[in-house]
């Protein structure tokens, strides 16, 4: 009953993704009050107020920080939250710019497509298809529906706790952040760092021979598993430099990593490191180039004695494993396994810092997890971040509802899910995610190349419209 409205709005639709993805919207936290998250964020939500408001929907911006759109009357409030900024993307990794939107293939290309511009937009036109749809059949409800977007959902939420501070809490909804049917369970996340002072380069009164100058992992996000990082390595006597690099050499061909070696002169010499990236809350699904890095190091500093603790218990505890086993944190409940994304790696005022992403399963005490890192890293452990898990039973009307609406528009008969990732249902009581990666879908948040099928995005626009008319009648 909503097809007919989302196909007369296609080609708007494509088109206002694009617009959205043109906005290189990286969260950035400033002290400017006027673009708290920076000025592309800021536009980029100006932006999507106007053509909501073109639309003819009640708009507002909240301080910069977050805004709305929203249609109906009533006291009750039906709420869908997403967010307009992205993760950052480097354009040499792409086969297209990653902020000029293409088209090709049936698909949009751009970073934003599916993480989380496309399916904001996808909500908004499934709005006026349900707005359009009960002024033309003289249908009223007593309530409203408003769709709130964020500009901090990829770095600390800073965004969504704001609206909550100064905003109406939606008595019941969903975000269009994840996947289909539905998610019923989403993992605990901690974010940390493990940090060493190496300022005491010396061994018996004499200077390492090898000593960390620059680590660069091209600013990646905690959140990301790193596709690249490099280190330069000083050499204190040059007349070693042969040694070390055949040793480099040797340790990276032991271990068959993707880590080339490059001499910058008589005393540097630059290790890079290659990986796969992908979401956090899947490190299955990419390739870890700074575990993989941080392996090499460690094994060329034992060849020439020098000891940094931190490193030797990184690669000791964790190496490349993402499930925790060498810290017996192999966990796993209905939530699926715990999980572990080593990713940041820096040096600054001669401070080694490792960042970490732990998704932890829904019955499992996050304290309990952080009490080991603090054992094994004896005051090395910085807590960044703690969002606790989401769980709501899979018999709860609102999982029900939104899990048959699915299967009944796909003809399909598929069970509510569990993920890593964490959404901002979670900022909300009797908020689950929903959609809009489908069953069998490459999951192509935070990759290189990142898409929407358009098919799937009015597919999607038709299951969201369906869910609002259904959840206006609750």
């Amino acid at each position: 009953m909503f097809k007919k409205y989302i196909l007369l709005d296609k080609q708007q639709i494509i088109g206002d993704i694009c617009d959205l993805i043109s906005y290189p919207s990286i969260s950035e936290e400033t002290n400017d009050s006027n673009f708290p998250f920076g000025k592309s964020c800021f536009d980029c939500l100006k932006h999507f107020l106007h053509i909501a408001k073109s639309l003819g929907f009640k708009t507002k911006n909240v301080d910069g920080y977050c805004g709305f759109i929203e249609f109906g009357e009533g006291d009750e409030l039906i709420g869908i939250i997403g967010h307009l900024d992205v993760v950052p993307a480097k354009a040499d990794d792409w086969s297209y710019d990653p902020f000029i939107p293409t088209l090709s293939n049936n698909c949009i290309y751009g970073r934003g497509a599916i993480d989380d511009k496309g399916p904001v937009v996808s909500c908004l036109y499934a709005m006026k298809a349900v707005m359009n749809y009960l002024k033309e059949n003289n249908i009223s409800f007593n309530k409203r529906v408003r769709l709130i977007v964020g500009l901090n959902e990829e770095k600390n939420w800073k965004c969504i706790n704001y609206y909550k501070e100064h905003e109406e809490i939606p008595s019941l909804g969903f975000s269009p952040d994840s996947d289909f049917p539905c998610i019923y369970a989403e993992k605990s996340v901690v974010s940390l760092t493990l940090s060493q002072n190496i300022s005491k380069t010396t061994i018996n009164n004499k200077l390492f021979p090898i000593i960390i100058e620059e680590i660069n992992c091209n600013n990646n996000a905690i959140n990301v598993v790193p596709k690249f990082c490099s280190v330069i390595l000083k050499l204190v006597d040059k007349h070693i430099i042969q040694k070390v690099i055949l040793c480099c050499k040797k340790i990276i061909n032991n271990y068959n990593y993707e880590i080339d070696l490059y001499k910058i002169d008589d005393n540097h010499i630059k290790l890079s490191s290659y990986g796969i990236a992908s979401h956090s809350a899947h490190p299955e699904l990419g390739v870890n180039s700074i575990s993989k890095l941080l392996i090499v190091l460690n094994d060329l500093f034992k060849n020439w004695n020098i000891n940094i603790p931190l490193v030797n218990n990184f690669c000791n505890y964790i190496g490349d494993d993402y499930l925790g086993n060498k810290l017996n944190l192999n966990i796993e409940d209905e939530s699926g396994n715990l999980t572990l994304n080593t990713s940041q790696f820096s040096y600054i005022d001669n401070k080694i810092i490792i960042g970490i992403d732990l998704r932890i399963p829904v019955h499992t005490d996050i304290n309990n997890v952080i009490d080991t890192f603090n054992k094994i890293f004896v005051n090395q452990v910085n807590i960044l971040k703690i969002q606790p898990h989401l769980l709501v039973d899979q018999n709860n009307i609102l999982v029900k509802k939104l899990c048959d609406i699915f299967n009944e528009t796909c003809d399909s008969n598929y069970s509510p899910l569990s993920i890593g990732g964490a959404t901002f249902a979670r900022a909300f009581p009797n908020c689950i995610s929903f959609g809009m990666n489908f069953p069998g879908d490459k999951d192509m948040c935070h990759k290189v190349d990142e898409f929407i099928d358009i098919d799937k995005l009015l597919l999607s626009t038709n299951i969201y419209a369906k869910a609002i008319y259904e959840l206006l009648q609750i």
